[in-house]
């Protein structure tokens, strides 16, 4: 098991991939650097392996699938994860390493957000996006987390081997802010230097298509972590709309006797079904995900056992 692993998921980074690794090496001269290669055609590879990482590969295209291979495959008592396109300082890597092993955190959150990256980052839709998503999520699921969005984060091994990935791709990161606050995982930020990519270093996230992944990711997620208030907030819209389209037909049939908006009627009954259904839906799914709250824990402590014991053997 290594002390600290140092992770960069790489597509295509020639050009900052060697400073990258020279400059975590040099901050952290006790971590094992591994370069996961995911099908760049730039030689990204030999770059990094002349530079002294340990280069591996992920074949499926994505961002979220290199992570998953990574997490799968590595032990370490502290991981480390940067992108490989030199736009993260290699300064802050020791703080947020030390409060790994000295507060017992989770994740530790590398914060462009408060700093520097509105002033570096020269794309303006990338700016309003980031600042769209971390407003979403703190608002959903009441957290303080900083910067959702940031590639630049410590994690705990307990963290990292009970991280169920599914995203493939630039979602991944939203998806462990959120996974960590649902789990209750300590999760403290670090504010670090952002600088924008260096000339002749081009970004892979696509602003618009990425995106709307994100904001997907985001509804799925809440709809997974929150049922109650997702199907109980539709049950709601559902029911007062069908309240309302009733109504006038009411008023008609207590002064008529008659209901020549059949049709109508009809409509709001299903309407009305319908709310009551996504109600039960939501109190149904409440339940499950309760219990699978109760699993994760035990999970935890098996992970947390499983820890120890590689620990001792590696002593």
């Amino acid at each position: 098991m290594d002390k600290i692993a140092v992770l960069i998921p790489c597509f295509n980074e020639a050009v900052t991939i060697e400073k990258v690794v020279k400059d975590f090496k040099a901050v952290l001269p006790e971590a094992t650097i591994y370069v996961y290669d995911n099908n760049s055609t730039d030689g990204t590879d030999e770059i990094a392996k002349r530079a002294g990482a340990i280069v591996r590969y992920e074949r499926q295209q994505g961002k979220g699938n290199v992570i998953r291979r990574m997490f799968s495959e590595i032990d370490a008592q502290c991981y480390l994860m940067v992108d490989g396109d030199d736009t993260y300082p290699a300064e802050a890597a020791r703080e947020m390493v030390d409060k790994i092993f000295d507060d017992h955190a989770d994740m530790i959150v590398g914060d462009r957000l408060s700093s520097t990256y509105f002033e570096e980052n020269k794309r303006p839709f990338h700016n309003f996006g980031n600042s769209i998503v971390r407003w979403s999520i703190n608002k959903l699921f009441k957290n303080d987390i900083k910067d959702i969005m940031t590639g630049y984060r410590a994690f705990s091994y307990r963290f990292v081997k009970t991280f169920p990935i599914l995203s493939k791709g630039f979602e991944i990161e939203t998806e462990m802010s959120i996974h960590a606050v649902d789990k209750n995982m300590f999760v403290e930020n670090v504010i670090i230097e952002y600088r924008d990519r260096p000339e002749g270093s081009e970004s892979k996230l696509n602003t618009y298509g990425d995106g709307m992944k994100v904001l997907c990711t985001i509804l799925r997620l809440f709809r997974f972590y929150r049922p109650n208030i997702f199907f109980g907030t539709t049950a709601v819209v559902l029911a007062l709309l069908s309240v309302i389209f009733f109504i006038p037909v009411l008023i008609t049939y207590a002064e008529t006797g008659l209901v020549p908006q059949f049709p109508t009627l009809i409509v709001c009954g299903f309407v009305m079904i319908a709310a009551i259904q996504s109600f039960f839906a939501g109190v149904v799914l409440k339940t499950i995900y309760q219990k699978n709250r109760q699993d994760f824990e035990m999970d935890l402590y098996r992970v947390t056992d499983d820890f120890k014991r590689k620990l001792s053997k590696d002593e």
